[in-house]
């Protein structure tokens, strides 16, 4: 478990949790839920996940929306991240694990600030796809299904993101775009380079907008 590195005797495990956050003032064990008081939540992300609770008779069908919040918060799901949600949800860290590790777009490692997923599904697969994951690489500067130098980025290809109509398509922080080609790499990273929002990437090729369109000139 991604956890491991927080098990021991309970007074190593203090010292480990001062590790994970200063001043900590609890035993950093996933197995145990972690109190409330003992761990400083910041107020917009208990705020976040307290709400997502609220919508369900069964608090822990929360899990998953309050795990995004935390890991938009930190960037990935860290020690600290678990534990400040296992803290609001009144859950276990290790409970939590086993369902963050089940998905592919929760993270357990650091990764870039700025998540690309391309999709790599047969659909974009045979428009390209793999040309257009390479051209991204190399204008980011990360490995395949690996992270920039600088930290900025994270690159990595997707089974599937369900727009086979826009193929091949590429996520951008959870904004759809596409059809892409691999001449649209370098534009993308001037955007962002230039302090650009994932939300004005390429807005000519936004999926919700051309479904919108398209919906629009079906019912016309």
């Amino acid at each position: 478990m991604k956890f491991d590195h927080l098990r021991g005797t309970p007074g190593s495990r203090n010292r480990l949790a001062a590790q994970v956050w200063e001043g900590a003032r609890v035993e950093a064990d996933p197995a145990v839920v972690p109190e409330l008081a003992d761990v400083d939540v910041p107020k917009e992300l208990r705020a976040t996940i307290e709400h997502h609770m609220s919508l369900y008779p069964e608090s822990r069908s929360a899990v998953l929306p309050a795990l995004r919040a935390a890991q938009r918060e930190h960037g990935w799901l860290s020690p600290l991240a678990m534990f400040q949600v296992a803290a609001v949800m009144r859950v276990t860290p290790a409970y939590l694990e086993s369902i963050a590790s089940f998905y592919d777009m929760l993270e357990l490692e650091p990764v870039g600030r700025r998540t690309i997923y391309v999709c790599t599904n047969i659909s974009c697969q045979l428009r390209g796809a793999q040309d257009v994951l390479h051209a991204l690489c190399e204008a980011t500067g990360a490995a395949p299904n690996g992270t920039s130098p600088d930290g900025e980025f994270h690159v990595r290809s997707f089974e599937c993101l369900g727009a086979c109509d826009i193929a091949p398509m590429a996520s951008f922080e959870g904004h759809y775009r596409g059809p892409l080609v691999p001449e649209d790499a370098g534009a993308i990273v001037e955007h962002y380079r230039a302090g650009g929002h994932a939300e004005d990437l390429l807005p000519g090729r936004r999926y919700v907008g051309d479904y919108g369109r398209r919906a629009r000139e079906a019912h016309s």
